[in-house]
Formats: structure tokens, C-alpha cells, sequence
């Protein structure tokens, strides 16, 4: 049987007097706008979700596995078999797992992780079959090239475009900042595939010298969400920057998006990364958060349950400890509200529902998945 628990959320008048509380109280009365669910918990870091036709959802773990959670929020005790190994250290590990648009006549599903060794890994992207409530004829289609050290920023995110491609973003590995503007390198950027791994011809940089085949953008520090708006017809990600510059990006093919020449945010340490906050030929972010919120997944809300919601953006937050909500505009966007913090998690990840329901990701040892519903029932 599912767990839960209602958290009731209102908001209150501000600056009330003490003549003032039976307005606060009948606004309270009538504010409250969701509740949260726990649907399965016990999870190891999880990181990404995706929802199978029969009502079952898929829940990687940071740290090596696949799990399968029931239609009724049981969580299978075994892990999915043929998962690709994945090179699991710091943040490094599983990653997204997506099904394929004509999944019920494919079976095909798609996976990122981090492989190889600490001295020499890469994002790599392998599709499987869906049988039998596991993986089967897995097989790499891409690795990005080239190897790197260390175990940090893979990016990793995926999504399909209406001509059944797929864009996948990648990292700069932290301490390769520099290969970001590098077009003979993947590190940084984003690339757009066939399911098969092979290069659309129609890629922006096709046949251009020195340039590699899949590049589609340039010049990102962590992109660790994508998705692509149908009815507005456009690919959108944000990136998590250093201390402050997180961005959200309205993604074109063959633009440039500056890192690290420019960026709003600052090193660790505090020193300046660079002088310049913008400069021409590089694309300006529709928003960005100084200081960082540390953004993960994010989703395009479009669904029954929530209409003030639908067609904005949910920004999962690491650091921020928040869900963001973003209003997007002509030509930018607005961070108008920030959701769930009375919950006190860390948010891996986000996603809207078959049922138009939200589902959360919760970034811990024991890591949870939430289902936010309207607190009165439509």
C-alpha cells in the first residue's frame, strides 16, 4: 500500500496586525494546494525516473542500479538485470534512464552513466530491450571522447526531439573547463544522436574541420537537465555553475553558450573565472541564480491537475533545497516561486506524471520518491 503523508501549504498575509488574524486564518483555511505522497523509499541516491505504459515507474541509483517500483509503490527488492556497469565515485554512477517515444512497440530504453575508471571515464549512453522486466541486447552506442580523470560534472541528461533524435549533455568534468570551448572535444557540450548512436546529417557541424560530427551546443559547465517543450517548440536545459551562474538555456543548434569565458558566477574560491558576464557570439541564459541553487532535473509541467502550473518550468534544487518554479517569457524567463521547502530535502530530480501528478527524487542514502497531488481531490 502506498505511504504518505499530506503536508497542507498556505500562503499567509503579510504584515498582519493582530485585528488582522481572522483574515490570516480563513486565507490559510483556503490556501492549502497540495499534498505529498511517499510512494517507495529505501532508495540509494536516486537520480532519474521514468514512467513504464503499465503504471510501473524505473529509478536509477547513483550507485550502480536499475530498480523497478510496482504500480502500487511496492519497490522490487532486486535490482533490474543487464544494466551496464557503471564507474560509481563521488558523482559519478547510473544516470538518466529514458523510455524510447514508441516504446510499447520498440521496448527500447535508454540509459547514461559514467564508465570506465577514475583515471579514464566518460559519459556513456547504451539503449537495451525491455524484456521480461529486464534489459536485454544492451549495447553502448556512445561514449564521449576524450577520457578524463576524476569523478565529477557528466551532465547526462536526455531527451528526444519530434525526429526521434536525441540530445545528450555533457559535462566538463570540473577540471577541464577549458575543453568546454574546445569543438575537437565532447566535454561541455551537448550532442544529438540517432538511437543508434550514429550523426544526423543535419547536425550543425557536420563536415566542418576540426569540429567533431555530434556537437549540436557549445561551452557548458554541467548541463543536469533537458527537455524539450512541444507546444512551444523548443529544446530547453539549465547547468549548474560554480558559486552562483546557474543558468537556464534556450538551446539552438550550433550556438555557443560561453562557459567558461563567461559566466555570472565565481570559483570556489572566490577568485574570478573570468571578467565578463557576457560577450558577443555567446548566447545569454533566459535566467540565471546568483547565488547558486545547485540545479538538478527539471521538468515542463503539462498536465490536469496543476493548471496555474502548466507551462512552466520546475527546477529540482540541490543546495536550494527547493523546487523552483519558472515562468517562461518572450525572450526570458522569472524564478516566481520556490515549493516544497517545509520538507527539508535535497531534490535529485523531477518529473510530470502520466497522471499529472509531480514526482520527486529525493538525494540522500535513503533516498525517496515523492508524488505531489492537488490537496483536494479534482
Amino acid at each position: 500500500m502506498t505511504r504518505f503523508f499530506q503536508i497542507v501549504r498556505s500562503h499567509f498575509w503579510s504584515g498582519f496586525t493582530l485585528s488582522g488574524c481572522a483574515l490570516l486564518f480563513s486565507a490559510a483555511a483556503h490556501a492549502a494546494d497540495y499534498r505529498v505522497e511517499t510512494v517507495a523509499e529505501g532508495l540509494s541516491h536516486p537520480w532519474s525516473l521514468a514512467f513504464l505504459p503499465d503504471g510501473r515507474m524505473l529509478v536509477t541509483e547513483r550507485t550502480g542500479t536499475l530498480r523497478l517500483i510496482e504500480a502500487d509503490g511496492q519497490l522490487r527488492e532486486t535490482p533490474v538485470s543487464g544494466v551496464p556497469e557503471a564507474f560509481v565515485s563521488g558523482q559519478a554512477g547510473l544516470k538518466d534512464v529514458v523510455l524510447a517515444p514508441d516504446f510499447e512497440d520498440s521496448r527500447e530504453v535508454f540509459i547514461s552513466y559514467a564508465c570506465g575508471t577514475r583515471r579514464a571515464n566518460a559519459t556513456c549512453l547504451a539503449r537495451g530491450q525491455w524484456q521480461d522486466d529486464a534489459l536485454a541486447q544492451v549495447e553502448v552506442v556512445f561514449r564521449a571522447s576524450p577520457d578524463k580523470t576524476g569523478d565529477a560534472h557528466y551532465g547526462a541528461r536526455l531527451a528526444f526531439l519530434p525526429d526521434d533524435t536525441l540530445v545528450l549533455t555533457l559535462g566538463d568534468g570540473f577540471d577541464y573547463r577549458e575543453a568546454a570551448q574546445d569543438p575537437g572535444s565532447h566535454i561541455g557540450k551537448t550532442v544529438r544522436l540517432h538511437r543508434d548512436g550514429s550523426v544526423p546529417e543535419d547536425n550543425p557541424f557536420v563536415g566542418h574541420e576540426g569540429v567533431l560530427p555530434e556537437v549540436y551546443t557549445l561551452g557548458h559547465r554541467n548541463p543536469q537537465a533537458i527537455v524539450y517543450d512541444s507546444e512551444g517548440e523548443r529544446l530547453l536545459a539549465h547547468e549548474h555553475g560554480p558559486r552562483g551562474g546557474d543558468e537556464i538555456n534556450l538551446l539552438e543548434p550550433g550556438k555557443n553558450y560561453g562557459w567558461p569565458l563567461v559566466t555570472h558566477g565565481k570559483d570556489y574560491t572566490g577568485a574570478r573565472i573570468t571578467p565578463f558576464e557576457s560577450l558577443p557570439g555567446f548566447e545569454p541564459p533566459l535566467l540565471d541564480w546568483t547565488p547558486s541553487i545547485a540545479p538538478a532535473g527539471m521538468t515542463l509541467y503539462r498536465g490536469k491537475l496543476f493548471p496555474q502550473w502548466e507551462g512552466q518550468l520546475l527546477v529540482a534544487a540541490l543546495a536550494g533545497m527547493r523546487v523552483h518554479r519558472v515562468v517562461l517569457e518572450r525572450d526570458g524567463a522569472r524564478d516566481v516561486e520556490q515549493l516544497f521547502g517545509e520538507l527539508n530535502e535535497r531534490f535529485r530530480d523531477v518529473r510530470t506524471g502520466p497522471d499529472g501528478a509531480v514526482y520527486l527524487l529525493t538525494d540522500s542514502p535513503q533516498g525517496r520518491v515523492l508524488r505531489v497531488m492537488p490537496a483536494i481531490e479534482r
